[in-house]
């Protein structure tokens, strides 16, 4: 028989399509979900578009027609929806969950559900890790929402994208370092054609050389040591990911690493090494605050409101500026950026629904973004737009997300081996001695 799931109010707001994706098995939504959607459904942020569009979709399914004892069809091979009023506990467990709170009125109301079908599988399905073991505690099965979760081992993979190349002769690796086309034959290093933008490390002597499988030339190209509006990458990684970024057939960058790695700062050194060749540099970061409250919580205008969001962007500014002289000819220039609106600082909740042709757009802090709000945000690409997508994905602020289920993750699994995309996770943080020192040990 088909099973049961009943869903938490995370799991909506997680995916507003989530009820299409548990084949054909039944799903029962609390009534207490429905009051909790409630007070989610205004606002720009997607909290708020994921309970208006599971509202909509619910209207569209119970159009001229009532739940009935069944609930009603979610479609073609698919089970049936029924939303549940409120149920008690069973008396040994009222004084188990002596607090009326939201979350015990769903799991009561999940374990009511379970108690009326014997005969099936009844599980409550929930990304709240402390409702999960509540629910166990109470012997009811409960289980995380793991649509656009990748396995550990993919994780593990994407760190380890750079394959490190020993066994190749000198000849071929001074060749690509220092012959005239700066390339090899993918046969030199590998037995099978390697994947659009895969990196290598060869060693030379006591250097080590850097290259990139090019899939357009069919060749492994030099990765050179290049520098970008006065910063130059200190590390083999940097030098991947400054190239990436300034790779303009490379139109969508993932940058994974620690705190003080130079994600952010790369990117932004990239933007403004190329400003003349897009219309805008837009820099954004999820404004993720306690408490749930968006922008709009926050006194003034919305320069004012993103200001103690941005103030990590800003510093990165700050760091190139001193790159140069005060009143240089480019310290000058990224003040000229900053007040014709050229590079911009906009919050991500006002980015649904644009549509940005020829714009380099850096997003900082990813990892606190859902798969939903990646692609949301990638599908706003127009022609000649470049995305940069940077975070530590072991830094994770959202109470729903974690490294394998954020959408910064996601994206490196979805997209790799595609040719407009690459991968770097950066290793070594380059910040200061102190910071390195205290990842290292704390």
């Amino acid at each position: 028989m088909s099973k049961i799931f009943v869903l938490d109010t995370n799991v909506i707001l997680h995916d507003h399509q989530a009820i299409k994706h548990f084949q054909d098995n039944d799903l029962v939504i609390p009534i207490a979900v429905i009051e909790e959607l409630d007070k989610f459904k205004k606002g720009n942020d997607a909290l708020a578009f994921n309970a208006r569009a599971f509202m909509r979709e619910i209207n569209k399914l119970t159009d001229r027609r009532d739940f009935g004892p069944e609930g009603v069809p979610l479609g073609k091979k698919l089970g049936n929806l029924k939303i549940e009023p409120n149920h008690p506990f069973a008396p040994e467990f009222q004084d188990l969950f002596k607090d009326d709170i939201q979350d015990h009125r769903i799991l009561a109301t999940a374990m009511w559900v379970r108690d009326r079908n014997p005969g099936r599988f009844v599980a409550l399905v929930t990304k709240d890790i402390n409702l999960r073991l509540k629910a166990k505690a109470a012997g009811m099965a409960a289980q995380d929402y793991l649509r656009g979760r990748v396995e550990e081992d993919t994780l593990e993979g994407l760190e380890r994208e750079v394959e490190i190349i020993r066994d190749i002769a000198s000849e071929a690796v001074q060749k690509l370092a220092y012959g005239q086309d700066n390339t090899l034959d993918w046969q030199t290093v590998a037995q099978k054609e390697p994947r659009p933008n895969q990196l290598y490390k060869f060693s030379l002597g006591e250097t080590t050389v850097c290259g990139r499988y090019d899939a357009a030339r069919k060749k492994v190209v030099l990765v050179k040591s290049r520098e970008a509006y006065g910063i130059r990458p200190r590390n083999d990684e940097q030098k991947f990911a400054l190239d990436a970024c300034l790779n303009p057939d490379i139109q969508l960058v993932s940058l994974t690493g620690g705190a003080g790695t130079g994600k952010t700062l790369l990117a932004l050194a990239a933007a403004l090494e190329q400003e003349k060749d897009f219309d805008q540099i837009i820099l954004s970061r999820p404004t993720v605050v306690l408490g749930g409250q968006d922008i709009g919580f926050l006194p003034g205008d919305q320069k004012s409101k993103m200001s103690p969001y941005v103030q990590p962007l800003l510093d990165n500014l700050d760091v190139i500026k001193r790159c140069f002289k005060p009143g240089s000819k480019q310290a000058l220039r990224v003040e000229s950026l900053l007040k014709e609106e050229k590079l911009l600082i906009l919050p991500l909740a006002y980015i649904r629904g644009r549509s940005l042709g020829k714009v380099y757009f850096i997003v900082d802090e990813a990892q606190n973004l859902t798969p939903n709000e990646v692609k949301t945000i990638i599908t706003r690409a127009g022609e000649g737009t470049k995305m940069v997508f940077t975070g530590d994905i072991f830094q994770i602020d959202q109470p729903y997300l974690d490294q394998w289920s954020n959408g910064l993750t996601l994206l490196g699994e979805k997209m790799d081996g595609q040719a407009l995309f690459q991968h770097v996770f950066l290793r070594k943080g380059e910040r200061s001695s102190l910071s390195d020192l205290a990842a290292k040990l704390l």
